[in-house]
């Protein structure tokens, strides 16, 4: 037995490739904005009254800010946040014929802030929540 620090200490995370953290970047942008489409359009759905809609829709927008973060990191998660932003905020202005998706409501706010609040919550939360350092302590 050593004395010396555990092999997974002395290491450094792995670096990923620049083209390969763009293409993850590209789908993460993706992925944002194709959450950010679903739940605009299924934020304001009830079941029995409550806002069945609203709770998914914040909740499958964690999952993804969580998920981007653990991917690949900040430029994941900064990628998947703008796919989310600009996908709510074009689906929030006045279509053609005058149609709303998000109504200047309580449900509509907590939607759009709500949402953003999700993203900051998860650029906030501890590095170390999301190393991959195999588990092990000793």
């Amino acid at each position: 037995m050593s004395s010396t620090t555990p092999h997974h200490a002395q290491s450094a995370p792995p670096r990923v490739p620049g083209r390969t953290l763009a293409l993850r970047g590209v789908l993460a942008l993706l992925l944002g904005a194709a959450v950010g489409v679903i739940g605009t359009v299924s934020h304001r759905s009830e079941w029995a009254g409550l806002p069945t809609g609203l709770a998914l829709a914040l909740l499958l927008t964690l999952s993804t800010a969580v998920l981007c973060r653990a991917w690949s990191g900040t430029v994941t998660l900064l990628a998947a946040g703008a796919g989310w932003l600009v996908a709510v905020q074009v689906l929030s202005a006045t279509g053609p014929g005058g149609d709303v998706l998000v109504p200047a409501q309580v449900v509509g706010y907590v939607w759009t802030y709500g949402g953003l609040l999700l993203f900051a919550v998860a650029a906030f939360l501890p590095r170390r929540w999301f190393s991959d350092d195999g588990g092990e302590q000793q």
